[in-house]
C-alpha cells in the first residue's frame, strides 16, 4: 500500500473516531445514516459505491472520491467500469472534473501497485 493511501486511511479513521467522541447526537445520526445508505438494499453495495463516486466527483470532494474509489475497488469494480464512472462524472460535472479525474486515476494506479 502506498504511503499516501495509508496516510489517507489512518487520518480518516483517526478523525472519524475523534469526531464521534464529541458525542453530538446529530453528527452521530448523520454518520450512521451515511453508513447505512451504502448497505445492500434494492441496489447492490457495488452500485451504491459507484453512484457515490460519481456524486463525489461532481461535488469535487477529493476525500470522498478517494474513499469511494477504495470501496469500489473492494467491491470489484473493474478498470473499464471505473472509466465509465469517470465519464458520467465528466459529462454531468463538466471540465472542472478533470483535475479530480487525474487524482482519481493516480489513486487507482496506487491501488493497482499495492496489489502487486
Amino acid at each position: 500500500m502506498s504511503k499516501k493511501l495509508q496516510q489517507f486511511r489512518e487520518f480518516r479513521e483517526k478523525m472519524n473516531k475523534r469526531i464521534l467522541e464529541g458525542d453530538n447526537l446529530q453528527i452521530k445520526r448523520f454518520f450512521n445514516l451515511d453508513s447505512r445508505t451504502y448497505q445492500e438494499g434494492c441496489l447492490s453495495v457495488k452500485t451504491k459505491e459507484m453512484l457515490g463516486l460519481v456524486a463525489s466527483m461532481v461535488l469535487r470532494c477529493d476525500d470522498c472520491i478517494s474513499y469511494h474509489i477504495i470501496r469500489c475497488k473492494e467491491e470489484g469494480v473493474s478498470w473499464s467500469e471505473f472509466f465509465e464512472i469517470f465519464n458520467i462524472a465528466l459529462i454531468v460535472g463538466g471540465s472542472i472534473i478533470i483535475p479530480h479525474l487525474r487524482r482519481a486515476v493516480e489513486l487507482l494506479d496506487d491501488l493497482e501497485e499495492s496489489e502487486d
